[in-house]
């Protein structure tokens, strides 16, 4: 497995129920200004029932392509189009 992030392996990072199961693909990636957390979403809505919280690491082996956006800097984030990556600034 490839893992080019900076962070620890270990770094909890939010994502959803439906994309640990395998039922969704990451489509979404915001890395947050205010407290460095990342988010790996859906595009569906997130909330305490459908949110769930894993290490990076964990991320990287259900979807090695979230590896492109390894560098995403704080408070940018990141959309999947296509099976491109396209920055913004949140």
């Amino acid at each position: 497995m490839k893992y080019l992030f900076s962070d620890d392996r270990n770094t909890m990072v939010i994502t959803t129920k439906k994309i640990l199961q395998g039922k969704n693909k990451i489509t979404f990636v915001s890395h947050d200004l205010d407290d460095g957390m990342w988010q790996f979403l859906d595009g569906e809505d997130l909330s305490e029932d459908t949110a769930a919280i894993v290490s990076l690491e964990e991320i990287c082996l259900l979807d090695d392509t979230v590896n492109e956006i390894a560098d995403l800097e704080l408070g940018y984030e990141a959309r999947r189009e296509e099976n491109k990556w396209n920055y913004c600034k949140s």
